[in-house]
């Protein structure tokens, strides 16, 4: 029996979002489980109307639009009976992108050698951001070699993962050619395709979700998705 999927779905992101968004992503990882993704990231932003953002992936690290669809389609109506959001928003869910959200201890491991930006949560030697090249993970932390030292400080450090905020990959020539490489070689990994946006890759904006009393019709057309690969 191959236990791999169950594996990757069980993994834990160790990088978690506060507040609303933690409602959300608690809602949302088991439902993403049962269609055999996971959770990346849940981000809401009002900018421009409330948008609450989903980043998942395959164990490829892909989300195909046909994947964004079915994760879409399986959200909506959990949200719909829970209401995790107050008022009208809508959804989206998307690839992780190439500059992606680093939140568990394997996605340390496997972009090795890429670069990566890393806010921890408490100042470590008075500095709370760091960049540098991912080395890999050590017991509970990873090691970094900074690219922004200065004099007389060590370019290497050990960073907890469970101390930080924020950590994600930084947008580079060699990056974008190792995305497409796996591409190339059959991974299919989305947000390595030549023309995916560096914020993301296949996306999905479902119906908008009403608050209680407001038109709904809406809601009821499940098929009203726009796509944007």
């Amino acid at each position: 029996m191959d236990d791999r999927p169950a594996a990757f779905a069980e993994e834990p992101r160790l990088i978690t979002e506060p507040g609303r968004a933690a409602r959300v992503a608690a809602i949302a990882q088991p439902v993403l489980a049962e269609l055999g993704y996971r959770l990346v990231r849940v981000r809401i932003s009002g900018a421009t109307g409330c948008t609450v953002q989903i980043m998942a992936e395959r164990p490829d690290g892909a989300l195909a639009i046909e994947d964004c669809e079915a994760a879409s389609r399986a959200l909506s109506p959990v949200f719909d009976v829970t209401d995790p959001i107050e008022g009208p928003y809508r959804l989206e869910i998307s690839s992780p992108g190439i500059d992606r959200p680093l939140v568990r201890r394997s996605d340390f491991d496997r972009y090795a050698g890429h670069a990566a930006h890393i806010e921890m949560l408490a100042p470590i030697d008075g500095r709370r951001r760091f960049r540098g090249e991912l080395i890999g993970t050590e017991g509970d932390s990873v090691r970094l070699r900074r690219t922004d030292s200065g004099a007389g400080e060590n370019p290497e450090i050990l960073l907890p993962i469970d101390d930080m905020s924020e950590a994600r990959l930084l947008l580079t020539d060699a990056l974008i050619a190792e995305s497409l490489r796996r591409s190339k070689h059959g991974d299919k990994i989305a947000e390595g395709a030549p023309h995916a946006p560096a914020n993301g890759g296949p996306k999905a904006r479902s119906h908008v979700h009403g608050a209680p009393g407001q038109d709904r019709r809406a809601n009821e057309r499940k098929g009203d998705q726009r796509w944007r690969p």
